[in-house]
């Protein structure tokens, strides 16, 4: 490998906004945030929106998240007709 082009690849914590479940692994994000982990050392921290923790499809809870009533706009347009 030439030196100097890859990017740092150390531990990372990755934090669930919505669950609060915290867990460390590798990676090259770039972030400016950083956290203390269990073990008192400070490592840089990303948060996420949307994780394995969360998702519907691994939780097999379906949420529906409503950004600027989106989902009322649609019901509204093309949701249950009475018919007959």
């Amino acid at each position: 490998m030439k030196p100097g082009i890859h990017p740092d690849y150390r531990p990372v914590v990755f934090e669930d906004s919505t669950g609060g479940q915290r867990w460390i692994c590798r990676s090259t994000i770039q972030t400016d945030r950083t956290t203390t982990w269990e073990n008192g050392e400070e490592y840089p921290h990303v948060l996420l929106d949307v994780s394995n923790h969360t998702h519907p499809f691994y939780t097999g809870n379906m949420t529906i998240i409503d950004t600027a009533g989106r989902v009322e706009r649609f019901n509204k347009r093309y949701g249950r007709r009475n018919r007959g």
